[in-house]
């Protein structure tokens, strides 16, 4: 192995009382990517954000190579040769993606006058999302990408630094099955080139894929590593959690009651010329799954009302719903769990209790004042049953894990007996520990009558979770699998527009 590029020995954090980093070493050469694991709260992300200069080690040191150096700012990393690709998006959506992309870092023109050279900023930052196969304009806005669109522009941005330490925090949460295997192909691209690549991702596959060796956190500390030949997801998982996860998909239903839930001509504003046809069963999960862009999401807001749809009837237990409004969605007892959960699913600076009781403030109301012991009673009753890991219900939404931050969006809604849930890509940027959780979850609504549409760009979770799989591609329904036809070539046949085998 080549010396190592950078070295972390000894590292500790605290924030406050908490311990955040115990002694923590991990090393990492030119030309080798490896795999950071470990549940959220582990110290994955504070690791990386000291390296990244967003905060400083109480004790340790940092070389890079071989010479010990203090990183006090973004601005100081960047110089080191460090880029970032963070989980939680930078992105500005009022800019267009050429603008995102040199954000900063801008081609100037005209001598003393130093104007931005609008067209070598658009050309270049065409080749990067070619690169990377996004085929969008340069000057199309962000507003007007999905998640997954707005996450590829944000590696864009890291690719065109030219780092020599790259530090890629799950890069492919939104991504589906394609858009995984070609970040994949420009990480063994880059990896060739000598960059050294740190590859944080919930996805073990995909660890067990691409990285050379694993480094697994528990709890603030080093847990273990693994070489290439020694690496497994049940080994992974093991150190991970410091326990066998034993049932970690549950199982599917073989059996459902049919036409519960159902849709019948719906076209979004997107794809006005085609209709989606299908059936949830009651206690059915169904998956919907399809490349980026196919129009799932469109669906899902079309049906909780956030989007009108187009010409489309709606039953619910035989009775035709009018759904205009998340307000009239909701009064039906259909509601959603988003993608963005940060965005649109919590208001992460009000506390857990706040956002548990949002949506049902009514039933604590009294002459227009809240009853803030029963509120409270209730928010602490369905977070004990969620296992809301959290120091108490009145701690701020934004200081929660993923992983328990997507139990607070559920457990809003839970408080007021769901028919049907919708969950668009339930476990993104969430850990293996809260995947199961929320798997488990999932399964025991759909036991008690609940209908589940599920959308996922995970082909593992689709596969395992799903009883039915509906698949799209480019605003159309191009199939639905039954339990025994559900592998992963049918789906990607369907998703690219082809006939199942």
């Amino acid at each position: 192995m080549n010396p190592p590029v950078l070295q972390f020995q000894g590292i500790e954090k605290r924030f406050g009382g908490v311990r955040a980093l115990r002694s923590v070493d991990f090393e990492i050469s030119a030309g080798e990517v490896v795999g950071l694991a470990g549940e959220n709260g582990a110290g994955k992300s504070t690791l990386m954000n000291i390296l990244g200069g967003i905060h400083q080690p109480d004790a340790g040191a940092i070389r890079i190579h071989g010479q010990p150096v203090i990183i006090h700012t973004v601005t100081e990393a960047t110089r080191h040769g460090i880029s970032f690709i963070h989980q939680e998006l930078n992105v500005l959506d009022n800019l267009d993606i050429a603008a995102n992309v040199f954000l900063g870092r801008e081609p100037l023109r005209g001598g003393f006058l130093r104007l931005v050279d609008t067209k070598a900023m658009r050309a270049q930052a065409g080749a990067y999302l070619k690169r990377l196969g996004l085929e969008i304009p340069p000057t199309t806005l962000l507003s007007r990408l999905s998640i997954a669109q707005q996450q590829l522009v944000e590696i864009a941005k890291a690719l065109l630094l030219k780092a020599r330490i790259l530090i890629m925090d799950e890069p492919t949460s939104s991504l589906t099955l394609s858009e995984t295997a070609r970040l994949l192909k420009v990480v063994n691209e880059l990896k060739a080139q000598g960059v050294a690549i740190i590859y944080i991702s919930h996805r073990l596959s995909e660890i067990e894929e691409i990285a050379d060796r694993v480094v697994v956190l528990r709890d603030g500390a080093n847990a273990g590593r693994l070489a290439r030949e020694e690496m497994t997801h049940e080994r992974i998982v093991k150190m991970m959690v410091g326990r066998d996860l034993e049932k970690f998909y549950q199982p599917a239903r073989t059996e459902r009651a049919p036409h519960y839930f159902e849709i019948e001509g719906l076209r979004t504003t997107r794809y006005p010329k085609q209709e989606i046809s299908f059936d949830v069963g009651r206690g059915e999960i169904v998956g919907l799954a399809g490349l980026v862009g196919a129009g799932r999401t469109e669906v899902a807001q079309a049906l909780f009302g956030v989007e009108a749809a187009i010409g489309a009837t709606v039953r619910l237990d035989g009775r035709v719903l009018q759904i205009r409004s998340p307000q009239e969605a909701i009064g039906h007892g259909i509601y959603l769990i988003p993608e963005d959960r940060r965005l649109v699913g919590l208001i992460t600076d009000m506390s857990v209790r706040e956002n548990v009781s949002l949506p049902s403030l009514r039933r604590f109301a009294k002459a227009g004042l809240i009853a803030v012991e029963n509120e409270r009673a209730a928010a602490r009753d369905i977070c004990t049953r969620l296992n809301v890991k959290a120091p108490s219900i009145e701690e701020r939404v934004i200081n929660l894990s993923g992983g328990n931050q997507q139990k607070v969006v559920l457990a809003k809604w839970l408080a007021l007996a769901p028919k049907m849930l919708i969950f668009d890509e339930p476990t993104r940027g969430v850990d293996v520990g809260a995947k199961a959780e929320i798997y488990a979850l999932m399964r025991q609504l759909a036991e008690s009558g609940v209908a589940i549409l599920m959308i996922s760009s995970d082909m593992e979770e689709v596969l395992h979770i799903s009883d039915r799989v509906a698949v799209m591609h480019e605003g159309a329904l191009t199939g639905i699998l039954e339990r025994s036809e559900c592998t992963e070539e049918n789906i990607m046949r369907l998703a690219v527009g082809k006939r199942a085998a």
